[in-house]
């Protein structure tokens, strides 16, 4: 299945971050209490081959740890050749943040062909470290959620190391909620054993059949 026509004609889009929220840094001016919002539109269009060597070159400016967690090493060419087959097939659609013109973040939406789970998307989500709690990720993984009503999703989820206490907060505030912790569950490329947590955003919540009455 190739990208939906209801996808393709959203973007490319802007979106906006209110920089005013964001952390103190030396890249843009805090905004005092009361002031005025700092508002900075971002581009937002999807990813292509031609997208490759700018995915390549973001993956290895991530920080290690950013890295550890991930599905696959992307840092690797033929890791980001496979998923750009996967967003030829549709069963991955990723978007890509340039503020500035510049790749700085993206945000994939996974989908699985097997019956059982095809209302179930799961996104993933890496932003570079200057763009960081300046509320890209946060945007991007509202675009993702956008994307799962389009598709007419049951769910998406977020899984994650349990340590990642930032990551956890960030999909809280969008409406995530744990749905399991398990300990030991995953291994890092280091081999070490880390607990995952799983988060989930109900899109449309199964109805469920009221107990026959005795």
């Amino acid at each position: 299945m190739a990208t939906r026509p209801e996808i393709g004609n959203r973007y490319p889009r802007k979106i906006e971050l209110d920089e005013s929220l964001g952390t103190p840094g030396p890249s843009f001016l805090r905004v005092r209490p009361g002031g005025t919002p700092q508002v900075r539109p971002v581009s937002v269009r999807l990813m292509g081959t031609p997208d490759r060597d700018s995915i390549l070159l973001l993956a290895r400016h991530l920080p290690q740890e950013d890295l550890l967690f991930l599905h696959s090493d992307i840092t690797q060419p033929a890791i980001v050749d496979e998923w750009l087959k996967s967003i030829e097939t549709g069963t991955t659609v990723t978007l890509l943040a340039e503020p500035d013109g510049t790749l700085e973040g993206y945000a994939s939406l996974h989908l699985s062909p097997a019956r059982w789970t095809r209302k179930v998307g799961e996104v993933a989500i890496n932003v570079a470290p200057e763009w960081q709690s300046r509320g890209l990720g946060e945007a991007l993984c509202s675009e993702i959620v956008s994307l799962g009503r389009i598709l007419e999703l049951r769910k998406i989820t977020a899984p994650m190391v349990a340590e990642h206490k930032s990551a956890r907060a960030m999909f809280e505030r969008l409406g995530f909620r744990p749905q399991a912790f398990l300990p030991d569950w995953v291994e890092d490329q280091e081999g070490r054993a880390r607990d995952l947590l799983l988060m989930a955003y109900d899109l449309h919540p199964p109805e469920r059949k009221a107990p026959a009455s005795s």
